[in-house]
């Protein structure tokens, strides 16, 4: 076991020392005798750990000294550089955009190193600089007075980058699976056909057969987006403008990465990866060319689109737009007219599944004569995977709006999406709403 894979057994080790005390919290008591015994555990577990990394840094050291000229490391491929919690703390997102915009890093050294290792374990140069994926992910609290918590804010620290980013995907709140951190290529298995079953005589034997697999594959894409800040905002210190840049960023980051889901199309744009419209195989249902809205049949099509498969299990739900939501409110549900709208009330307020609305869903499609259609989707979003690479690229451009003292900030994120079966999703991409 390296030194970076003892670093991140200690880090499970120290979060799941974390969430004994907070089940105890939440539930208004102290910690009962099994978790006791856990927690003195994880502690012997811990310190063991700590001992493991100290013998493995000498040990390099030791190595290091061995050499006048080292070498250059290999490269780890990884944004984890192993960053303390106090490091992770004092890192600042604000700090960083100020020094690249500014080309000066006095005051930013701990930003500055941390992209140059980030740069060296991933062998590759930033376009502007790189955020650590130890500041990426991790949740921290304020520490102890003396570690500089009385400088630190709870709701700035309350919880990572990348749940920041989580919070704003709606393809991650209707179910969709996320995969952070990753490193090269992924491949992830498939089952596509299963063994058969036959009926046979006494003493009869079946025909052998086997399950069939294949590889769903995930290459990383570029995606990029911006947001802009003005150049007095950027040189407060402020605890909270650090809190709504990481929060902007997150959702600049969001809404490419959502839109790439859904609509990406590598057809159109090689650099762009494909989304859920040009998935090859999923239920079609048709919609509102022929001159009507989208109505109470089309959207339990949708449904049996997935249901004919087998598929209808899992995070069910619909994603649409607010174009569309507002046309099904106003649709009657059935022809009697009994006041029942299509768009119902409550948590489960179409066809009794969830229903994401985000106007990411394209509302200008064409189809024939018909222009500013909407898309309907509905499926099992717990087989709809989102991949993100680690290295967040940040790059400043204080030119694009120089004469209003403004500064453009463009944040940099690799992403691939798959789908581990088609046919657990269905589309209309022709809804009329007007």
């Amino acid at each position: 076991m390296n030194l970076l894979d003892l670093r991140r057994k200690r880090a499970a080790k120290i979060a799941a020392l974390r969430q004994l005390l907070d089940n105890a919290d939440n539930e208004e008591r102290g910690l009962n005798e099994q978790e006791t015994k856990d927690y003195e555990q994880l502690q012997a577990d811990i310190e063991n750990l700590d001992n493991d990394i100290a013998r493995r840094e000498r040990l390099d050291e030791m190595e290091r000294g061995l050499n006048d000229a080292p070498s250059r490391p290999e490269p780890d491929q990884d944004a984890n550089i192993g960053m303390s919690d106090e490091e992770v703390r004092e890192y600042s997102i604000v700090r960083a955009i100020r020094a690249l915009a500014n080309n000066d890093w006095r005051g930013a050294e701990l930003e500055r190193e941390a992209s140059e290792e980030v740069a060296r374990r991933m062998d590759t140069t930033p376009q502007g600089f790189f955020v650590p994926n130890d500041w990426v992910t991790r949740d921290l609290s304020v520490g102890t007075p003396t570690a500089g918590g009385h400088t630190v804010s709870t709701d700035l620290l309350a919880s990572s980058f990348i749940e920041l980013l989580r919070n704003r995907l709606a393809l991650v709140n209707a179910g969709a699976r996320m995969l952070d951190g990753l490193e090269g290529n992924i491949a992830i298995p498939r089952q596509t056909g299963g063994a058969t079953a036959y009926w046979v005589g006494e003493a009869g034997s079946p025909t052998e057969s086997q399950q069939t697999v294949d590889q769903v594959t995930m290459t990383p894409h570029t995606a990029g987006a911006f947001t802009d800040f003005s150049r007095r905002l950027i040189l407060q210190s402020s605890i909270g403008v650090e809190a709504f840049v990481r929060q902007d960023l997150a959702s600049v980051i969001a809404l490419a990465i959502d839109y790439a889901g859904l609509h990406g199309d590598s057809g159109a744009n090689a650099n762009q990866p494909d989304g859920l419209e040009q998935l090859a195989g999923i239920g079609a249902v048709a919609g509102g060319t022929n001159g009507a809205a989208p109505d109470w049949a089309d959207i339990v099509s949708l449904e049996t689109e997935v249901a004919v498969d087998n598929a209808d299990v899992g995070n069910l739900a619909y994603i649409t737009n607010a174009a569309v939501r507002g046309k099904l409110k106003t649709t009657e549900k059935y022809a009697s007219s009994n006041g029942m709208s299509v768009w119902g009330e409550g948590s489960n307020p179409l066809n009794g599944y969830r229903a994401i609305v985000s106007n990411q869903v394209r509302s200008d499609l064409t189809k024939g004569s018909g222009t500013n259609l909407s898309a309907i989707f509905f499926g099992n979003w717990a087989d709809m995977i989102m991949g993100l690479w680690s290295g967040l690229d940040i790059m400043v451009d204080p030119y694009t709006h120089s004469t209003s003292g403004t500064l453009r900030v463009v944040s940099l994120q690799d992403v691939d999406f798959a789908f581990r079966h088609a046919q657990s999703f269905s589309a209309m991409l022709d809804a009329i709403t007007t």
